[in-house]
């Protein structure tokens, strides 16, 4: 009974071991597979303002509206009238400059979020020049500093976590080695017992590969159990700034969960056998 419990045990560690490792790389894969998605959130939230000129009626301004939408660089628009420019600026200022002023220097204008593949510089240029040929339009105004600061970071976190994802992907793989090359080390002398007596090698290891690999199997399902809890809670703080309930994401962040976890047991139950086998008997109490 003792000796079941204790295998049992084994059993049980090994699996929450390797669990806890895919966690870990799961959400990193999960973070990498949504970074396009943040990413393009991220830059559709830059804008731009078309300034309109002060004779342009609101009439104007809205069949002006209307024709920029239909431009493939448009995601969406807003008008902002002169009247509501000046409350914006007195709520900001503090003080009712119109009546200083006795008139509202202010222009309407038409704010305007980009598509993604047009949040960068060079694009904006090109969008400025084509802006510019209406005759209704004072001005287009844009942060060049913060679209050259925005996509500069998105590349460099990219870099980042690439670099992270690669060294992940190494120490979870020792890990799960390592978990596994316990559990091995256990029965090595049964492995050179096998050996000694003129066992082949592929029907010594096919035991351990096959527990290994139901030690992946079980462990990925757990961590995709782990990984689905927390991206449901994470969805419910941030819902109202980006949706990352991807179905086609999540599912293949569960494939490559449970790829991982088979694959990674069963190279590192392989690796461990194959090293007692080379292994000569008198090496085995070290």
């Amino acid at each position: 009974m003792s000796k079941n419990k204790r295998v049992t045990g084994s059993y049980f560690v090994s699996t929450l071991s390797i669990s806890l490792v895919l966690v870990v790389v799961g959400a990193l894969f999960f973070i990498l597979l949504n970074a396009r998605v943040i990413s393009n959130h991220v830059k559709e939230n830059i804008g731009f303002s078309i300034i309109v000129k002060d004779n342009v009626n609101d009439a104007e301004t809205k069949k002006l509206q209307k024709i920029i939408e239909t431009k493939d660089f448009v995601t969406s628009s807003r008008i902002i009238t002169k009247e509501d420019a000046a409350l914006a600026f007195k709520a900001e200022l503090g003080e009712d400059f119109e009546s200083v002023l006795g008139y509202n220097p202010l222009h309407s204008s038409i704010e305007v979020k980009l598509n993604h593949l047009y949040a960068n510089n060079d694009s904006l240029s090109k969008i400025e020049k084509e802006l510019n040929a209406y005759e209704e339009i004072y001005e287009v105004d844009y942060q060049k500093n913060l679209v050259e600061y925005i996509n500069d970071n998105i590349r460099r976190i990219s870099i980042i976590m690439l670099i992270a994802a690669a060294a992940l992907i190494l120490i979870s793989f020792t890990l799960i080695r390592n978990t596994i090359h316990l559990a091995v080390y256990a029965r090595r002398f049964l492995i050179k017992t096998m050996q000694l007596v003129g066992a082949k090698s592929f029907f010594i290891c096919k035991p351990f590969i096959r527990d290994s690999v139901w030690f992946g199997f079980f462990g990925s399902m757990f961590a995709n159990i782990i990984l689905l809890f927390g991206i449901y809670f994470l969805q419910k703080e941030i819902g109202d700034v980006i949706y990352i309930m991807n179905r086609e994401i999540i599912v293949t962040m569960m494939i490559v969960i449970i790829l991982s976890g088979i694959i990674l047991s069963w190279l590192s139950a392989w690796l461990s056998v194959a090293r007692y086998l080379r292994t000569d008997v008198n090496n085995l109490y070290n």
